[in-house]
């Protein structure tokens, strides 16, 4: 279905080092119209989570499971609106812009299994100086001549349409909760509920991406 843009526990887990990778999206949540205070105000905003793999960075968290890549993910508003962080990165990925038409609706579920280059940084916690977490600073598209391997993790794909509980209680707690404080779950839980509106604001050869 659609998504259209008008770890539980306190383990210890490893930093992806700094640096370039290879990557392939594989993940989608949408999280849902949810309520933020930014820079000391309310905002309304419409967000997902885009999850991707290191497909070149492989690790053993299982015995039973044996080598998994390493994975990243980002939460953006989802929207298109010319100002937006989402439409930044998709138009570092792709290469080029979109056009007016384009932008008025965009399925990005057709991100998934795309690949890309992403550029990882380091950053310290705001909450916490002494914590440091990963960031993605950049996508680009791979570079020609670059073999990507096939995608290794299934695709994980959860939206409203087609709410799958199996998928949801899968989810460390903290998107669970988050997305348990969004109008679309709300809705599944009382679906009469009074709605609240969202804020959108917020290479020369042909490219053979599918978006």
């Amino acid at each position: 279905m659609a998504i259209n843009a008008t770890t539980n526990g306190n383990a210890p887990r490893e930093l992806i080092p700094t640096g370039n990778y290879i990557a392939r999206c594989y993940k989608m949540i949408h999280i849902g119209t949810v309520e933020e205070i930014i820079l000391g105000e309310k905002k309304v905003l419409n967000k997902v989570r885009i999850g991707w793999e290191l497909p070149t960075e492989l690790r053993v968290f299982s015995q039973d499971k044996g080598e998994q890549p390493l994975v990243i993910d980002k939460e953006f508003t989802l929207s298109l609106h010319e100002k937006s962080g989402l439409r930044a990165v998709l138009k570092s990925w792709r290469g080029k812009d979109f056009t007016e038409e384009e932008a008025k609706c965009f399925d990005i579920t057709k991100l998934i299994g795309v690949q890309c280059m992403i550029n990882i940084i380091h950053k310290p916690s705001k909450k916490d100086p002494t914590r440091v977490y990963e960031e993605i600073a950049g996508i680009t598209a791979v570079p020609k001549g670059i073999a990507v391997p096939p995608q290794i993790n299934a695709t994980f794909v959860l939206d409203y349409d087609n709410f799958d509980n199996e998928k949801f209680n899968s989810l460390p707690d903290f998107i669970k909760q988050k997305m348990q404080t969004s109008m679309e779950y709300s809705a599944l839980i009382s679906p009469n509920q009074r709605e609240f509106k969202a804020d959108t604001t917020n290479h020369e050869e042909e490219s053979d991406l599918p978006f």
